[in-house]
C-alpha cells in the first residue's frame, strides 16, 4: 500500500508550508475515517506521551551511535562516511505507507538544495526493508538516502521505537498496512518520527521528536538551525 502524492496527481509542486499540507491529510481522515478508528489511533499517541517517549530520545548534546545501514539501492552507508562529509539531517520516518511521512519527506526534498548550500547532507531512516525504500524513492522523486533499518536497530539506539498497540495492529491490518511485509519482521515495531541534525564529530546539534505521528518539523526550521554559525 502506498499512499498517492499531491505531486503524482498533478503536475504542479505543493509549496504550501507543510503544516498546511499536514492539515489537509488530517481533515481529510477526519472527514473519511470512522470516529472509531480515530479514537483508537488518538489512545495510542496519548499512551505514548504518558510514557514520555518524546522527551528521553538521545539529546541535544549526546553523540550519535555509529551505525552502517543500507541505502534503496543496497549500498550501504555509514554515520562516519556521513559525517566525512559535514553535518548531516537525520529524519526518522515511519514509511511509505504513511501519509504525514510523505509529506515530510517530499517537503523537505524541495530544500534539499538549501541543506547542501549550508554544508550538509540529507538521510531518512526508518524499518522498511530496501525494496519498499527503492519505491518511496522513485513514486515520490526524492533525491537523498533511504537508509533500511531492519528490526529498528539504530531507531532504539535513538530511544524512538515502540510497539504498535494490538487494538491499533488491527486497524492496520483492516487497511492492508502489512508491516511484517513491509518491514521485513514481525515485530510490529515503530519509531516515533524524529528529525536531528548532527554535527561534524557526531554530536547531536538538533533533535525534534513528537509521539503525534501526524505533526512534523517545518523544513525551514531545519535551515534555520543549519544557517546558525557553529562555536570554534
Amino acid at each position: 500500500m502506498k499512499w498517492r502524492s499531491l505531486e503524482e496527481s498533478s503536475p504542479d509542486t505543493d509549496l504550501r508550508p507543510l503544516r498546511d499540507i499536514l492539515a489537509e491529510r488530517k481533515e481529510l481522515i477526519a472527514k473519511y475515517v470512522p470516529a472509531e478508528t480515530q479514537s483508537i489511533h488518538a489512545r495510542a499517541v496519548a499512551e505514548l506521551r504518558q510514557r514520555g517517549l518524546a522527551t528521553n530520545i538521545l539529546p541535544v548534546g549526546a553523540k550519535i551511535p555509529e551505525f552502517q545501514l543500507q541505502d534503496h539501492d543496497g549500498k550501504t552507508i555509514s554515520s562516519s562516511g556521513l559525517l566525512a562529509k559535514g553535518r548531516f539531517v537525520l529524519c526518522f520516518i515511519r514509511g511509505r505507507w504513511c501519509p504525514f511521512c510523505v509529506a515530510q519527506m517530499e517537503a523537505i526534498n524541495l530544500v534539499l538544495p538549501e541543506i547542501e548550500q549550508a554544508g550538509a547532507t540529507l538521510a531518512a531512516i526508518s524499518p522498511q526493508t530496501v525494496q519498499q525504500s527503492f519505491f518511496m524513492r522513485d513514486q515520490h522523486k526524492l533525491r537523498f538516502s533511504l537508509l533500511s533499518d531492519p528490526g529498528n536497530r539504530v531507531s532504539k539506539q535513538f530511544a524512538l521505537t515502540y510497539r504498535i498497540p494490538d487494538e491499533q495492529k488491527a486497524i492496520y491490518q483492516r487497511a492492508f498496512v502489512n508491516l511484517p511485509f513491509i518491514n521485513g519482521d514481525d515485530s510490529w515495531e515503530l519509531p516515533i518520527p524524529a528529525t536531528y541534525i548532527i554535527d561534524r564529530d557526531g554530536t547531536v546539534l538538533y533533535a525534534s521528536a513528537n509521539e503525534d505521528y501526524t505533526e512534523r518539523p517545518e523544513p525551514e526550521e531545519i535551515l534555520r538551525v543549519l544557517d546558525t554559525p557553529l562555536r570554534g
